[in-house]
C-alpha cells in the first residue's frame, strides 16, 4: 500500500478521478464504492477521504469530469459546420453518442445528487453554464436581436428536448420497434424547433 506522501493532493484527486470513472464504465453506479477507488489507486479509504470529504465530493468532481468530456464532444463535432442550424443538430448528435458510448457516467451526471442542505460549488455551476454557452452561441446567430433571457430560454428549451429523447430513448420507454432510429428522431427535433425558432 502506497504512502500519503507518495503523491501530492492534487495527484490523488486525478488518480481517484480516473480510478472512479473506470469503475463506472465497467461496473456501473451501482458498483462504484470509496474502497473499490481506493483499493484501484494503492491507498486506504481514509486517505482518500484527505482529499474528498465524502463519497458525493468524489463523485461531484467525477461529474465535473464527464461535464468537460460533454462538451469537448459536441463542441469538437461542431467545428466542421458552419451554419448554426449543422451546428446544432451535430452537437445534438454528438450528446446522443456521449450518452451511448459513456451511459453510466452520462447517468450519473443527472442522478446524482448532493446531500439536503447542501449546493453545488460555483466552480461546478460554471461547467454547466460552459455547456450551455456551446449551444447558446449559434442560437444567438440564428436570431442576434434577441435579448439574453430569451436565447437563454431557447437554450434550455432546446437542450431539454434533446436531453429528453436521449434519456426516453436509452431506457428504451419509448418503444417504438426496432426500426426506430432515436438519432432521425432527436435531429428531426432539432431541425423543427430551430424552423420555429428563426420565425419567432
Amino acid at each position: 500500500m502506497a504512502r500519503r506522501s507518495d503523491h501530492s493532493r492534487e495527484q490523488l484527486q486525478s488518480m481517484a478521478v480516473s480510478a472512479a470513472i473506470a469503475i463506472l464504465n465497467e461496473q456501473g453506479v451501482a458498483g462504484l464504492s470509496a474502497r473499490k477507488v481506493a483499493k484501484s489507486i494503492g491507498y486506504t479509504v481514509g486517505t482518500l477521504y484527505l482529499v474528498f470529504k465524502n463519497l458525493d465530493e468524489l463523485l461531484l468532481y467525477v461529474n465535473a469530469a464527464t461535464l468537460d468530456d460533454i462538451h469537448h464532444a459536441i463542441t469538437e463535432e461542431a467545428k466542421i459546420h458552419s451554419e448554426p442550424t449543422q451546428i446544432l443538430t451535430t452537437m445534438a448528435r454528438a450528446y446522443l453518442h456521449y450518452a451511448q458510448q459513456h451511459t453510466a457516467r452520462w447517468s450519473m451526471l443527472f442522478s446524482h445528487q448532493l446531500p439536503e442542505g447542501e449546493s453545488l460549488p460555483d466552480w461546478f455551476e460554471q461547467k454547466i453554464i460552459t455547456v450551455f454557452d456551446g449551444v447558446k452561441q449559434p442560437l444567438q446567430r440564428i436570431q442576434p436581436d434577441l435579448n439574453e433571457q430569451a436565447v437563454l430560454q431557447a437554450t434550455r428549451e432546446l437542450w431539454s428536448g434533446v436531453h429528453g429523447a436521449c434519456d426516453l430513448g436509452l431506457s428504451n420507454k419509448l418503444n417504438m420497434g426496432e426500426e426506430f432510429q432515436l438519432e432521425s428522431l432527436i435531429e428531426s427535433f432539432v431541425e423543427h424547433y430551430l424552423f420555429g425558432f428563426a420565425r419567432s
